[in-house]
């Protein structure tokens, strides 16, 4: 039992998000152009987008990879 907890905890520690990682922006994510923008300007840098969801506060979340670096987008 304790080998269970002990395995789960580190599979949540391995995958959990940084804060530093969540970008909480002004941008409204919901607007299609700004969501564009978004994309087109983190390709040009060399991000790729990896996810995008809505969180249980209905917040638009867009996640993009860059080698070992994630960024986090959230609309307000």
């Amino acid at each position: 039992m304790k080998k269970i907890l002990l395995a789960s905890a580190m599979i949540l520690l391995s995958v959990g998000v940084n804060a530093d990682d969540i970008i909480n922006t002004d941008l409204n994510l919901q607007n299609p152009d700004v969501r564009k923008c978004l994309l087109e300007a983190s390709k040009e840098d060399g991000w790729q987008l990896k996810s995008v969801y809505m969180n249980t506060s209905d917040e638009l979340v867009m996640v993009f990879d860059k080698g070992n670096s994630t960024k986090i987008y959230k609309s307000k």
